[in-house]
């Protein structure tokens, strides 16, 4: 049976990473698109045979027999979207971050649950090659314990920032769309994390931001992350570097990966080092094969409903990230000081 699916929100993410991986997926189809800006709907249009689009989200859910939506629109509008949704007896799949405040995760989720609908959010870093090897490698012992991580993402401003961009889609830099890059790259952070600690909780963040002074959004983070047995992960973020750079390094018992890009390089305790390097696409800020690989586990899990080990785990890595974000930015508010994390169930 094909899943009829709708995007709301259709800027550069959505029309060059979520759409090309849903187009990639046989039970998969699109038959709607939603969009405020008239310049998108046209622009949909233009992409999607025989496609309907929408102004209105409610007006798009009442009209469709959709089985479920993927929000591709600005932080901001997530919860909104996806509680409409999930009113609509409609599956939701959100680009991150899922939403802004553990109080609407705490609705969403309820909800979702209640009307046995699968919510979820994009956590394509997770489908990189290069952090899928270095899993790999973990998972399979060759660091043995993992005790430290340090993710740095350097750029040299916001994607969507450029002079050929319209304004819609700036949101990064606007405070009351969920712009910030604590957001933008803090939310992909948290969750590696995670992931790459083996699913442990983390204990406590203190976390330094700076912030534009034009435009009041945060376009700096220093995070430190602390994890069960004095582990540690270190989160550095910058939007203001000379280069485009985006790099790990992963420290274990037994032996240590350094990643650069699709560059990865594993070295054991003896010395000894080997490269376990990956071929990727050139890094731009849509990471489109990233999506189509997300999009075939979205499908099964779409297929498989709500109580699938995949949404479980991916609603566990929300409630993570979320908790970190809000953390993290009243460590901020108060010097850097530590702030214990209540990760809910």
């Amino acid at each position: 049976m094909t899943l009829r699916g709708a995007l709301s929100g259709f800027g550069a993410v959505a029309a060059r990473a979520h759409l090309p991986g849903w187009l990639s997926r046989r039970g998969i189809s699109i038959v709607a698109i939603h969009d405020p800006v008239a310049a998108r709907r046209h622009h949909a249009i233009n992409l999607i045979k025989n496609i309907r689009v929408y102004d209105d989200l409610e007006l798009m859910l009442d009209g469709e027999a959709l089985d479920f939506l993927d929000i591709a629109s600005p932080p901001a509008f997530h919860a909104a979207a996806a509680k409409l949704a999930l009113e609509a007896n409609v599956h939701v799949i959100a680009e991150k971050p899922l939403c802004l405040d553990t109080s609407e995760l705490a609705q969403l989720s309820s909800l979702a649950a209640r009307n046995h609908r699968l919510l979820m959010c994009v956590h394509n870093w997770k489908y990189s090659p290069a952090y899928r090897r270095a899993h790999e490698l973990i998972f399979a012992g060759q660091l043995s314990q993992v005790q430290q991580v340090s993710l740095i993402r350097m750029r040299d401003g916001p994607a969507g920032s450029g002079p050929e961009v319209g304004n819609g889609e700036r949101w990064r830099l606007d405070s009351k769309a969920g712009g910030g890059i604590l957001i933008d790259h803090g939310w992909h952070a948290f969750y590696l994390a995670h992931w790459l600690m083996g699913g442990d909780e983390p204990l406590s963040v203190s976390c330094y931001l700076r912030f534009d002074p034009d435009r009041g959004i945060d376009d700096f983070a220093d995070l430190r992350i602390e994890f069960p047995g004095g582990r540690m992960v270190n989160v550095l973020l910058m939007w203001g570097a000379p280069v485009r750079r985006t790099t790990a390094v992963i420290v274990g018992t037994a032996g240590l990966l350094e990643i650069e890009g699709d560059k990865i390089l594993l070295t054991e305790r003896r010395g000894r080092s080997a490269d376990c390097s990956v071929t990727d696409s050139l890094e731009d800020s849509y990471h489109e094969p990233w999506f189509k690989a997300a999009a075939a586990d979205y499908e099964q899990v779409l297929n498989q409903g709500p109580s699938a080990e995949l949404a479980q785990v991916n609603l566990h890595e929300v409630a993570t990230a979320l908790t970190l974000t809000v953390a993290a930015r009243r460590s901020a508010a108060q010097a850097g000081c530590a702030v214990a994390l209540n990760i809910p169930e």
